[in-house]
């Protein structure tokens, strides 16, 4: 089974974000950037399925400018196969990034697709369920369990309160959540053996997808400064506080 997992690049998880002084976006100019960390743990869960020998090939996908190159040499040295750019320079929505998926899984007809739940960037957490939609396949999100048997996937999912367990039918789209895995490290071997693996590029015009965007931003602003805290002498005194400060007693 060919499984395929999108990828993002994304700023840095542990880098401070600062906004433009025009307040049109983020700064990205010089900022460290990395692989979405859900992508990671997708790639990671990818790999042990082919380790396992559920899975014969990983491809991953990712949309972006010509440096997302770099995000698929790091999920190759993960150990994923082969790679696909659909190269932009444009801020691609989610409902442009699944019709683009899907134009992918298309041509590339994997029997699952395992994408992060959410970009830590924009937070939309859509994407994944519009590609299930366009494709008519069903889905399974925020995935903390993954196991295959035989054409269905049986997939533990985090909910309100709890666990749930659902089953779908192969070929299916799976959201991974943060308790799924522990992404592997990346040896410096790896990362040369990397550089050899096929990566192909096309641009959205190539698979016939518009990605002109349907949303503007109209503002960004800084979250607002937090008032220091204050340091107090005794549990009685912190009662006092809250009585005379705040509504919390």
């Amino acid at each position: 089974m060919k499984i395929l997992v999108p990828v993002k690049r994304v700023l840095d998880a542990n880098v401070q974000v600062h906004v433009k002084r025009d307040g049109s976006g983020v700064a990205l100019e010089n900022a460290k950037m990395s692989l979405n960390p859900f992508d990671e743990i997708a790639v990671e869960e990818a790999i042990r399925l082919k380790e396992a020998g559920v899975a014969s090939e990983i491809v991953l996908v990712s949309i972006g400018p010509a440096k997302a190159e770099d995000v698929l040499r790091n999920g190759l040295a993960m150990g994923a196969d082969r790679g696909i750019l659909v190269q932009t320079d444009e801020s691609v929505e989610p409902l442009a990034v699944a019709k683009l998926l899907r134009a992918v899984a298309d041509t590339e007809q994997p029997g699952l697709i395992i994408a992060g739940k959410q970009a830590i960037d924009d937070d939309s957490n859509q994407t994944g369920q519009m590609l299930a939609a366009l494709l008519g396949w069903g889905q399974a999100t925020f995935a903390s369990r993954v196991v295959i048997e035989g054409d269905s996937a049986v997939v533990t999912r985090e909910v309100d309160g709890g666990l749930q367990t659902v089953r779908t039918s192969l070929p299916a789209v799976v959201t991974t959540d943060l308790r799924l895995n522990e992404p592997r490290y990346v040896s410096l071997p790896n990362v040369m053996k990397a550089r050899r693996k096929p990566v192909q590029k096309m641009k959205p015009e190539d698979l016939g997808v518009s990605v002109a965007p349907r949303l503007k931003v109209l503002a960004t602003e800084e979250a607002p400064a937090r008032k220091a805290g204050i340091m107090v002498g005794s549990p009685a005194e912190l009662v006092e506080k809250l009585r005379a400060e705040t509504d919390i007693i």
